[in-house]
């Protein structure tokens, strides 16, 4: 790992997949196939491509089929973090893995597919970061640069990158592209059990220390069914 914020990386796998029902009724979205893989793979060869050495992945529904499926990787190197008595939704899973995290870590979608731009989005996200005024730093893109996206976007962002949330009805230029550097001071305090990661962005953007990134390459929101084939076309066009 040279010029890295963190080694490691948290892949969320953990979830149930609904709104890519039917694929995900007798699997998990990680293993959807795009292009010919799984999501979770293009996930995880990006981050072997970054020179990310550990990727800590959680695991819930259908977890027998993707530890199997994790078991053949050799890199990055996987350690699971075991969510079947409990599915703790996206914050609730990074507390438990913490303790097989770095500080700070990369946290990341499984089914994150993107195209980089001038350099890879790990390297983007390790040369903004400041532990000193950040406690987290989201990757976000553009309008222009997210494929399959029909939403309204969800953060404002000021010349320092500190975020804002997107006013009710409005748009906002920036889309989370599900890829963040936290610190494991983002984490403290924070609450047992099942909750999401947006109520640590609360608090954090309260005080001043959550800050975004803009991505220069293209990022494809594949969270359905019909986003598959249109980002098919587009990974085999480059």
């Amino acid at each position: 790992m040279t010029g890295l914020a963190s080694n490691t990386a948290m892949v969320m796998a953990a979830g149930l997949g609904k709104r890519m029902r039917p694929l995900t009724a007798s699997q998990p979205k990680p293993m959807v196939r795009v292009a010919g893989k799984p999501l979770i793979d293009h996930t995880l060869d990006r981050l072997a491509e970054a020179g990310i050495e550990r990727a800590v992945v959680n695991v819930h529904y259908y977890a027998d089929t993707l530890e199997a499926h994790l078991k053949e990787r050799a890199r990055p190197a996987v350690t699971i973090s075991d969510e079947r008595d409990e599915l703790l939704d996206t914050g609730g899973g990074m507390k438990k893995a913490l303790p097989h995290l770095p500080d700070p870590f990369f946290c990341l979608n499984s089914d994150s597919i993107w195209l980089d731009g001038p350099r890879n989005a790990f390297a983007d996200l390790s040369d903004r970061w400041n532990p000193e005024e950040m406690d987290a730093l989201l990757l976000v893109v553009p309008h222009a640069r997210a494929s399959n996206f029909r939403g309204l976007g969800d953060f404002h962002m000021d010349p320092n990158g500190r975020l804002k949330w997107r006013l009710p009805a409005r748009i906002a230029p920036f889309i989370y592209t599900g890829i963040q550097l936290v610190s494991h001071r983002f984490l403290h305090d924070a609450p047992e059990g099942r909750f999401g990661t947006k109520e640590l962005w609360k608090r954090t953007l309260a005080e001043g220390r959550l800050f975004g990134t803009s991505f220069t390459g293209r990022w494809f929101e594949v969270g359905t069914p019909q986003a598959i084939g249109p980002t098919e076309e587009a990974l085999q066009s480059g």
